[in-house]
């Protein structure tokens, strides 16, 4: 049974919780290791943030939200509220989002020292932690977590717009895949259930569980791959208007958009671990919605429901490529069944609250409802994604027209 966020407890032990708190804790410190003061203050678009602003923020989180209601915790610096608030109007007017690269100040040497001091205390209360202490740390580690792919994500759209193209990390040289076949698996329709009830944590737009129709389908059993999107570039699919919503006609034509996001000429395209051959084998990724859709209108299939790819994945919950820092590009899938990794698959879902949804409890209201409408549901995580950081229910979501994250091509198709 579903309960709100206050009411959870955590079945995992204090001990255990503070070993996972450090994990955490130091990846997000990791993924930042290879860039400069400078690369950490940078901030390529509205969309995205500095990551000085995401080790911030996240630290900010488990200040106010948990050590805040500490007798005798004293703030690190009372005036990062003003800064490190992302959008939680009840907690103040947050600083302006696309502003967030003109914060030079604190430096970065001050926002680790502010990590430090969160974390001090951080390890002084957990041992000592009661249910509701420890279910608020684990959100706080799912919030990093979810800030450790927009780190990565964030920067690798800042190095793209740097003419000399610089790797995050260099890689060596991985061998070329051709495209794998497509498999199918099929789904005779009928009730099937959507949405998390287990006892471990899930956030509150996953729940409650639910009933849901289908109609008999098949999914495809992995991403599109850049061979198979190439053909479609090859055959005119960016230049044939047929293919597209028109929402995504216009704005294709407005940005020029002749290719995803990071593709470069001459069979290339700019990865996190600098410039890199298109690999055919490999899933496509950085499109957005409206490209997907035009695929799939291409390739004679169309996108699929959230509650389609989720049925599959609860039966097939099979990983591909998560987070690694020394490969950060998805993986080819040499045949296999794919469900989960290497890129967010877009569906047709719109990012609507299921029934008898209940957002978390008093501060935590504005985490996941007030997103809830002109957003579509992506799933499955990416190679980006923590891989403790995903479910087969867990529900990513973005406007139609993101292409910096990891994102990709799922096809589906009506059996008749």
């Amino acid at each position: 049974m579903y309960q709100p966020m206050s009411l959870q407890t955590s079945s995992m032990p204090a001990p255990s919780l503070g070993q996972r708190y450090r994990d955490v804790r130091a990846l997000s410190m990791a993924i930042a290791a290879p860039l400069s003061a400078e690369d950490q203050n940078v901030q390529s678009m509205p969309d995205a943030s500095p990551i000085k602003w995401h080790l911030a923020h996240t630290t900010w989180f488990f200040e106010t939200m948990i050590l805040s209601r500490e007798p005798g915790y004293e703030p690190f610096d009372a005036r990062f509220d003003a800064i490190f608030n992302s959008y939680y109007l009840g907690l103040g007017t947050p600083f302006t989002r696309a502003h967030r690269g003109l914060l030079t100040r604190p430096s970065a040497t001050e926002v680790k020292a502010y990590r430090a001091h969160v974390d001090a205390a951080m390890e002084k209360m957990l041992p000592h932690a009661g249910p509701e202490r420890r279910t608020l740390t684990t959100l706080g580690l799912n919030h990093e977590q979810q800030h450790q792919e927009l780190m990565l994500t964030d920067i690798k759209h800042a190095f793209f717009h740097n003419p000399l193209l610089p790797a995050y990390r260099p890689a060596s040289p991985e061998a070329m895949d051709a495209t794998p076949a497509l498999d199918w698996i099929e789904h005779k329709g009928g009730l099937a259930k959507s949405g998390y009830d287990g006892k471990d944590f899930a956030f509150d737009n996953e729940s409650p569980r639910h009933d849901v129709l289908l109609r008999p389908f098949k999914l495809a059993a992995r991403l599109i791959t850049n061979g198979e999107y190439s053909a479609f570039i090859e055959d005119g699919g960016y230049a044939r208007s047929d293919l597209w919503l028109s929402d995504g006609w216009a704005l294709a034509q407005r940005e020029g958009w002749k290719a995803p996001l990071y593709w470069l000429e001459d069979g290339q395209h700019f990865t996190l671990n600098g410039v890199r051959p298109i690999n055919a084998g490999e899933p496509v990724a950085h499109v957005s919605f409206f490209e997907a859709a035009a695929y799939a209108a291409w390739a004679g299939k169309r996108l699929p429901t959230e509650f389609e790819w989720e049925v599959i994945a609860e039966a097939h919950p099979t990983a591909g490529q998560f987070l690694d820092l020394d490969h950060l590009h998805p993986r080819a899938a040499n045949g296999e069944t794919r469900m989960l990794g290497d890129a967010w698959a877009w569906t047709r879902s719109s990012y609507d609250p299921y029934p008898g949804f209940q957002p978390f409890d008093g501060k935590l209201a504005e985490y996941n409802g007030k997103f809830m409408v002109s957003q579509l549901v992506l799933r499955g995580g990416s190679c980006v994604t923590p891989a403790d950081h995903i479910r087969t229910t867990y529900r990513n979501f973005f406007p139609p027209s993101a292409r910096w994250q990891f994102s990709g091509i799922r096809l589906a198709e009506d059996i008749l």
